[in-house]
């Protein structure tokens, strides 16, 4: 009788998710899979710091790339299932891989950590370990607070990253808004970079011939406004009439803010999320924490002439240990496991 009780509520958590995760063995070392998108200097940067935070906590760490291919990313995840991992983390560059990999971990009852997804797989049915994610919503409300601060009356125009990426419509959605809220300043365009710096200078380009008038140009990462930066400083046009704003925080974007290219933008480190993603999966496989499905946010902070110098507040994309001293700040639940 007992173990038909015990075989029905097993059946009942399959159901409802993967199994609750014991403590793993004294002297066990556990193993994780990693499957990243593509080659792009933040993905790597996320892996970067995911296997910095497993390697501190003892962990091995597989990593996969997809290099943007749908049938590939089902493949890894498919791979690193057969190997029968301790847990995995997906960044996948569409929603359908990562409610795949939802499905997919839960039918192996394997911890799933989903990176930069806006939380949408916590949407899936299927029972995580969590969605660990920058705060959009409120990056596009700090934009336009500034820009409504600094540049009063002038009008806006917008190259994003790509349309059908949720934290592009996330930080759209907080932006537009507060940007009419505040009724210091008017949205004239918003365009497509599609995250591809030649893409972003045409349409940068584009928007300067057509007689759009505007002042004010936020270029949704530093990579695409680097690109439009060097374009308008031979036209002669950057600063005087147009200045322009991004975000991120990377190493050559502080270098385009040192230098007055760019007059402000907004740190989000894809290293300290890659750490972060692999605390909270470490935590949940050794039975530390056993809340499920949660939504992690990490907190963004501006990058100016203030605040560039300061580690704590502009955060390093590439591995540092400033990135332990911010989760014993913002994140204590992890202490202890590095």
């Amino acid at each position: 009788m007992k173990k038909v009780v015990f075989l029905v509520l097993a059946v009942l958590m399959l159901v409802g998710g993967f199994l609750p995760v014991a403590a793993a063995p004294a002297g066990k070392q556990m193993v994780y899979g990693y499957v990243t998108p593509g080659p792009d200097t933040w993905y790597k940067r996320d892996v970067d710091g995911f296997v910095y935070a497993a390697e501190k906590a003892g962990a091995k760490v597989i990593v996969f790339n997809s290099d943007y291919n749908p049938e590939k990313e089902i493949a890894n995840i498919d791979s690193l299932i057969n190997q029968g991992v301790d847990g995995m983390c997906v960044f996948t560059f569409n929603q359908n891989g990562a409610n795949i990999a939802a499905k997919k971990c839960a039918a192996a009852n394997i911890p799933l950590v989903v990176t930069d997804n806006a939380g949408l797989a916590l949407k899936s049915g299927y029972d995580i370990v969590g969605c660990i994610d920058f705060d959009w919503g409120a990056m596009g409300k700090d934009v336009a607070g500034y820009i409504a601060k600094n540049y009063p009356g002038e009008n806006i125009a917008m190259i994003m990253g790509l349309f059908e990426h949720v934290p592009v419509q996330m930080f759209r959605a907080a932006f537009e808004p507060e940007v009419a809220k505040l009724g210091k300043n008017k949205i004239v365009a918003i365009r497509d970079g599609k995250y591809d710096p030649n893409v972003a200078v045409n349409q940068a380009q584009d928007l300067v011939e057509s007689g759009t008038k505007f002042s004010v140009l936020f270029v949704f990462n530093e990579d695409m406004a680097a690109a439009v930066v060097r374009t308008l400083k031979t036209r002669g046009t950057l600063n005087k009439p147009i200045k322009v704003i991004a975000s991120n925080g990377s190493p050559p974007g502080i270098d385009l803010v040192r230098e007055g290219s760019i007059k402000y933008s907004v740190s989000s480190s894809p290293g300290w999320e890659g750490m972060i993603s692999a605390l909270a999966l470490h935590a949940y496989a050794t039975g530390k924490v056993v809340k499920k499905n949660q939504q992690i946010m990490l907190p963004i902070t501006p990058v100016n002439m203030d605040t560039m110098n300061d580690k704590t507040k502009v955060i390093p994309w590439e591995v540092d240990s400033v990135w332990l001293d911010l989760t014993r700040k913002y994140f204590p639940q992890f202490n202890g496991l590095y």
